[in-house]
């Protein structure tokens, strides 16, 4: 009992920190009647937290491998090393990342209410199939030789289809908010956008690691199932796609589509459309470096400090302990940081903060190759982190709907949120091979080349080409704003 009230206490200062940071949000006036306010809060509050909960329900593999790979697979090794790992997570962000092929389309036509119920109830169901395979690995139960044979394949398998309905998640929440929240409101969105990333980031890593020390392996996958299916019925009840279908009028966006009173085109003619739209495709290209960027320190800061253990002492580290929680604190101030600064000092343009924070994305990854066996190295990831979440919700949060428009909300979203997947599979097949390996002893401690951290100066390397590009690319859209049909009020 005492472990978990010991817990608990960085969650309380937490959810107080978020709380004073809504509070102090910078307001942007434009006439919304209070009933409005409230009503539009109801109906993004919930979504939002759905879309933390799947984060829950995808980052928990990581978490997972904490376990599994003390595990001994039917090969006689680990049984979720660093390239088991490599390849089940480089799987899963492979099939996000073409999704919106087919999600982007779809949540334009049938909205983003229809999503997040279609990605929350998808991802519940696969988030409890793995629970219960990880049960029976871990208890002998039925069916665990052929589970421990396939392991691999399996996991692969039902990761890539939970991530197939997570991949509604991000285009559903832009989708309902594009018609909910005016172009010049999108800035202070893209910081709630990233407290919302931030608070998954923290329930999958922080949540889930408490789970695991003290429920069992089986429910870092459970628990965020039964999240997701008591988020599905708050969904179903209180979101709406349009104000309209709220009781309200529907307001003016001054977004990309704004003004179009056309019909709808073809999905075919939309992809042409953002494709051919050179602001729409750098900013693909740089959320594709944020994908690997991002991932590359979430996903395996905690597997260098554990498995560098012996030599660097990390692992018994503050930021080891809590790197959900600080991964989360540096979210929220990079998605607050960048969102106030676009909305309030230049213009709503969201290129220049973009180029801001991949200049210290891209100093922090040359200082961490010359310093990464440092102690303090964990501070030096929190500040990257801060950096690339908050571009990240600038970019993918907020500039996919005001370039896209509410109209192709979804498409622009679902390919800018896929450029960032395939970013992060380009990352993860990279690190499968590149990596250190790892083997077990007879008492399933870690050995081998992955227990030396002079072989891990190939990560803080890989991130620095990265870092330049996507500086590189932020700089060259610094001027760009979304230009309305027609002229608006506001």
């Amino acid at each position: 009992m005492l472990a978990w009230l010991k817990e608990l206490y960085p969650i309380v200062i937490l959810l107080v920190a978020v709380a004073i940071v809504f509070a102090r949000l910078p307001k942007i006036e434009l006439g919304h009647s209070a009933a409005f306010m409230t009503r539009r809060r109801w109906n993004w509050l919930p979504l939002g937290l759905t879309y933390a909960f799947l984060y829950m329900g995808r980052y928990n593999l990581k978490v997972s491998k904490l376990a599994f790979e003390n595990l001994q697979g039917s090969h006689g090794g680990s049984m979720m090393g660093n390239e088991a790992f490599g390849i089940i997570f480089g799987v899963g962000t492979v099939v996000y990342g073409v999704s919106f092929l087919i999600n982007g389309p779809l949540t334009d036509k049938l909205g983003g209410r229809f999503s997040i119920l279609m990605g929350a109830a998808g991802a519940s169901i696969l988030n409890l199939l793995m629970g219960l395979i990880s049960w029976s690995l871990m208890h002998q139960g039925l069916g665990h030789a052929f589970f421990a044979r396939n392991f691999v394949v399996l996991f692969s398998l039902l990761y890539a289809i939970n991530m197939y309905f997570q991949s509604f998640g991000a285009v559903a929440i832009v989708k309902v908010n594009s018609s909910w929240f005016h172009v010049r409101e999108r800035g202070v969105f893209g910081a709630i956008f990233g407290i919302l990333i931030s608070l998954g980031i923290y329930f999958a890593f922080d949540w889930g690691k408490l789970i695991l020390d003290h429920l069992g392996l089986a429910w870092v996958f459970i628990v965020p199932a039964i999240l997701l299916g008591i988020f599905w019925l708050i969904d179903f009840g209180l979101v709406r796609d349009h104000p309209r279908e709220a009781g309200f009028a529907d307001i003016a966006l001054g977004d990309a589509t704004d003004g179009d009173e056309g019909p709808r085109l073809g999905p075919v003619k939309v992809f042409k459309m953002m494709f051919r739209n050179p602001i729409i495709m750098s900013i693909a290209a740089i959320e594709f470096c944020s994908g690997w960027l991002r991932q590359s320190i979430m996903q395996w800061f905690r597997t260098f400090a554990k498995q560098t253990d012996m030599a660097l002492h990390l692992k018994s580290s503050f930021v080891y302990d809590h790197w959900g929680l600080l991964l989360c604190a540096a979210g929220i101030l990079g998605g607050v940081l960048a969102g106030v600064i676009s909305d309030h000092v230049f213009q709503s343009r969201r290129g220049p903060v973009a180029a801001l924070l991949y200049g210290v994305m891209l100093a922090s990854s040359i200082l961490m190759i010359f310093t990464y066996t440092q102690p303090w190295v964990g501070w030096l990831v929190i500040l990257m982190s801060m950096a690339v979440i908050g571009v990240h919700g600038m970019l993918s949060g907020t500039a996919s709907m005001d370039f896209g428009g509410s109209k192709n909300a979804g498409i622009a979203v679902g390919l800018i949120d896929g450029f960032v997947y395939l970013g992060t599979a380009a990352m993860s097949f990279t690190y499968a091979a590149i990596m250190p390996r790892e083997g077990l002893d007879e008492a399933g401690r870690i050995i081998g080349a992955a227990t030396d951290p002079a072989n891990w100066q190939v990560w803080p390397v890989s991130m620095v080409p990265l870092a330049a590009i996507g500086l590189f690319m932020a700089w060259r859209i610094r001027n760009a704003k979304p230009k309305p049909k027609v002229a608006v009020a506001h």
